[in-house]
């Protein structure tokens, strides 16, 4: 279970919902539970929160998983951080000097 992702939705504002599983290719649409709005309460459109939903994939924008979600890919996975490897970045060999940061910070 996939808990928290947000469903993106045409024309309609996002919703939380736990996942069943990643949505694939193959398939027609997405299953979905626990469905709620951003503040977490019960859109008005339902009658139990408990119900099972399916969203059609042609109802729905983009869906955000993240990566801390249970199911989710790895959070640490460049491909999904779209971060370049420390060994690769131009100033992979500078470091912070934290008391610097304090002292601007305090000024």
């Amino acid at each position: 279970m996939i808990r928290d992702a947000v469903i993106h939705l045409n024309g309609e504002q996002p919703l939380l919902a736990d996942l069943f599983e990643l949505p694939a290719a193959t398939d027609a649409g997405m299953l979905c539970t626990n469905l709620r709005t951003m503040t977490r309460t019960r859109p008005i459109f339902i009658d139990h929160i408990d119900s099972v939903f399916f969203f059609p994939y042609r109802n729905v924008r983009f869906v955000e998983i993240r990566a801390g979600s249970d199911g989710a890919p790895d959070a640490e996975t460049p491909a999904l951080t779209g971060e370049v490897p420390a060994e690769d970045r131009p100033d992979a060999e500078l470091e912070i000097d934290e008391d610097f940061l304090r002292r601007i910070r305090e000024a």
